[in-house]
């Protein structure tokens, strides 16, 4: 049995963590993750910038305001300088938690006793421009799953609100699966999906409900559907009803539950 078959679940979709087990603990902490992990989802999502010495760490805002006990724009801040502040302490479980590099999550991902596929976003607009995927690649080929045999068989998936980004990392690494995260208007018609070569498209749970006709318009055009987030059990019954490949929700526990009563 292949990788990809052992991640898939046959006729529903596939859990993704957002940004780990977030619901539950601190977002984008090691602990997040490994939470996730035990409670069994498929797949892992993160967001990764570039410090001030360009290290990728897992922080989804521009500033470290929100999720640390400190203040900071991430992309003026050197990874030794992020060490010292406490990542975890702001959730209410109040766990202490150090800044989670890329390479820990890769690391934790690519170690798991199962198959778990990361979904790592890349933000912009950020200082560093291109500079983000070229980095992530690097990284990638330092884990040996930057060249998959082919998009079901990867790792790693590389998604993004930005064509130029997805463009780049397609450009460099053609094998490796890319999904184009958006609003409505940009993916209904496919356009820039096609546009810049993206195997998937991430529409919002909300966007969904709107237009169902969504993920039979990806599937006609070879794309599978990443949709975010999926907390409420409605919303996994309509993925599952409509064909989405991969749920990304704060609650992968619960989600998963709901899915075994999902025919």
């Amino acid at each position: 049995m292949s990788a990809h078959d052992q991640i898939s679940r046959s006729g529903k979709p596939a859990v993704v963590a957002h940004r780990g087990a977030s619901g539950e603990t601190a977002e984008h902490t090691l602990a997040a993750y490994e939470l996730a992990l035990e409670q069994g989802a498929d797949g892992l999502e993160c967001d990764v910038r570039l410090t001030s010495d360009h290290q990728l760490v897992c922080i989804h805002d521009r500033t470290i305001d929100r999720t640390s006990d400190g203040t900071g724009v991430v992309s003026e801040m050197s990874l030794a300088e992020l060490k010292e502040h406490d990542f975890g302490s702001w959730h209410t479980d109040g766990r202490s938690a150090s800044v989670l590099t890329l390479r820990e999550l890769l690391t934790l991902t690519l170690d798991w006793h199962r198959p778990v596929r990361l979904f790592i976003e890349t933000k912009h607009p950020v200082r560093f421009g291109s500079l983000v995927e070229q980095r992530l690649l690097e990284e990638l080929q330092e884990f040996g799953v930057a060249t998959p045999p082919s998009a079901d068989h990867s790792r790693a998936v590389v998604i993004s609100f930005s064509s130029a980004g997805v463009w780049r990392i397609r450009r460099h690494a053609p094998m490796l699966p890319t999904i184009l995260l958006g609003d409505t208007a940009r993916l209904l018609g496919g356009s820039a999906a096609t546009a810049v070569g993206a195997t998937g498209i991430g529409p919002s749970v909300e966007s969904l409900r709107l237009y169902p006709d969504l993920v039979d318009r990806a599937a006609a055009a070879g794309r599978v559907t990443y949709c975010w987030t999926v907390d409420e059990q409605v919303d996994v019954q309509l993925c599952a009803d409509l064909g989405v490949r991969w749920v990304a929700t704060n609650h992968p526990a619960r989600v998963r539950d709901w899915l075994v009563t999902v025919d």
